[in-house]
C-alpha cells in the first residue's frame, strides 16, 4: 500500500514435434484381416490438458466481470506522518477492499485503513461513500469498515470445505499504484500454501502481480470464489512475483469476532516463546519451542518457568509461533489447555488457562533470506 528467440523457437518446435509424434495412429489386423485404427492415449491426455487450459483462459473475463462489483477502492489522507506544505493535499494513500454484506460492510487490511483520515470508499460503479464505522485487528492485519449503502454485491468466499491447490490459476483484483487504476486485474497461479512469512497466521503465496494499492483486494479462483485477501509481497532486487494473501478461513475467523465483539479476543498462553534455529531458517524440523519469559499469572501458577521447552498443546505438536496461533483459532480466552513440556530434563504436563491478549508474532524473516517485504 505504501508508495514508498531463437531458443524459444527451437523449444516450440520440440513441443510441437512432441505433440505430433504422440498422436501417431496405430494399426492392428485381426484374424479376419480387418484393420483397426486408434489414437494413442498420450495424445488424448495432451489434448485434455490443452482443453482444460483453454477453458480456464476463457473463464477469466467472466470471473473478472462478476467479481469486480464486489471490490472497492479506499483512499484518504495518510496521518501517520509525512509531507506537509502547499501540496500536502496530494499526500494521499490508497488500497482496496471486498464487500462482504449488501448493507455496506467491507473487509480490507488493517494497514490500509489505519491512520487514514477523511477516507473515502469508491465502488466499481464510481459511487463515493465516507466510512462510518471502523474495526481493526492489527495482529491479523484485517479490518472491517461500514459505509451507508444498500444493495451492494457481496463477494463469494470459498466454502470451508473447499481447498486451494498449488498451481491453480487465480486472479487478483484491486487498485494498484494509482487510484485511477481501480478494478485492475492480474492473473497468476498459486505458488505455495501455508507460508509462515512475517505474519501471525499462515499465508497463500502466488505469482500474481500485486503492487502498492492492491492490499485488501481479493485473490479469487476459477469459480470466482475469494481464496484470500492480498496483503504483502517481497520487494528486492532479483525478487519477482512473490505476493502473499491472507486465506479465507482466517478472514472469516477474524470477521466473525469483529462482528460479534467489535474486537478479536485472541487467546494467549501468557508466555514468550522462541522457535528453534531450524524452524526460523525454514528447515523441516520437530524441534520444540523454548520459553524465554513467563508473562501471565496463570502460566506461573501452572508451574511454567523460563528455560522450559514446549512440545505440544492438547496433543497438537507445535514447532512455530504460527502453529500456535492457527491452533488457537479453535479456542477462547478462559479455556484450559494441556501442555507437554520439558523442565530440568523431565517431561511434564502443565495445564494452563488461556488469557486474552495478542497472539504470538511470527519469527521475523522466517525463510526469507533477509529480503524486505512491503505491505501493498
Amino acid at each position: 500500500m505504501r508508495i514508498g528467440e531463437k531458443l524459444v523457437k527451437k523449444g516450440l518446435g520440440l513441443l510441437l514435434c512432441g505433440v505430433l509424434l504422440s498422436g501417431v495412429w496405430s494399426e492392428s489386423v485381426d484374424a479376419f484381416g480387418s484393420t483397426t485404427k486408434k489414437v494413442s492415449t498420450a495424445t488424448t491426455g495432451q489434448t485434455n490438458k490443452i482443453k482444460n487450459s483453454t477453458a480456464a483462459e476463457e473463464l477469466i473475463p467472466g470471473i473478472i466481470k462478476n467479481v469486480t462489483p464486489s471490490v472497492v477502492g479506499i483512499i484518504g489522507k495518510d496521518d501517520s506522518g509525512g509531507n506537509s506544505g502547499p501540496d500536502d493535499r496530494y499526500n494521499l494513500t490508497h488500497g482496496s477492499g471486498i464487500i462482504v454484506k449488501s448493507n455496506g460492510w467491507i473487509v480490507t487490511n488493517a494497514h490500509v485503513i489505519k491512520d487514514l483520515q477523511n477516507a473515502l470508499v469508491v465502488t466499481s460503479d464510481s459511487k463515493t461513500y465516507s466510512i462510518k464505522e471502523t474495526y481493526l485487528d492489527e495482529v491479523s492485519d484485517l479490518a472491517l469498515i461500514k459505509i451507508n449503502a444498500t444493495s451492494l454485491k457481496p463477494a463469494k468466499f470459498i466454502p470451508s470445505t473447499g481447498k486451494a491447490v498449488v498451481g491453480e490459476k487465480v486472479v487478483a483484483i484491486g487498485t494498484p499504484i494509482s487510484f485511477s487504476l481501480r478494478s485492475s486485474a492480474t492473473v497468476g497461479v498459486i505458488s505455495g500454501l501455508n507460508r509462515e512469512v512475517d505474519a501471525a497466521y499462515r499465508l497463500i503465496q502466488s505469482d500474481t502481480a500485486i503492487n502498492p494499492g492492491n492490499s485488501g483486494g481479493p485473490l479469487v479462483n476459477m469459480k470466482g470464489e475469494v481464496l484470500g485477501i492480498n496483503s504483502l509481497k517481497y520487494s528486492a532486487v532479483g525478487v519477482e512475483n512473490m505476493g502473499f494473501s491472507i486465506p479465507a478461513d482466517t478472514v472469516q475467523y477474524i470477521m466473525t469476532q469483529l462482528f460479534k465483539y467489535g474486537e478479536v479476543k485472541h487467546p494467549s498462553l501468557g508466555l514468550e516463546l522462541e522457535p528453534s534455529w531450524s524452524t526460523i531458517v525454514g528447515l523441516p524440523t520437530l524441534d520444540p519451542l523454548n520459553v524465554t519469559k513467563v508473562v501471565s499469572a496463570e502460566a506461573r501458577k501452572a508451574g511454567v518457568a523460563e528455560g522450559d521447552v514446549l512440545y505440544s498443546i492438547d496433543g497438537h505438536r507445535v514447532v512455530s509461533l504460527v502453529d500456535i496461533n492457527e491452533l488457537f483459532k479453535r479456542y477462547s480466552p478462559g479455556t484450559t489447555v494441556r501442555l507437554v513440556m520439558q523442565t530440568d530434563g523431565d517431561i511434564v504436563i502443565r495445564n494452563i488457562m488461556l488469557t486474552q491478549g495478542d497472539p504470538l508474532l511470527s519469527e521475523e524473516g522466517s525463510g526469507t533470506d533477509g529480503e524486505e517485504h512491503t505491505e501493498e
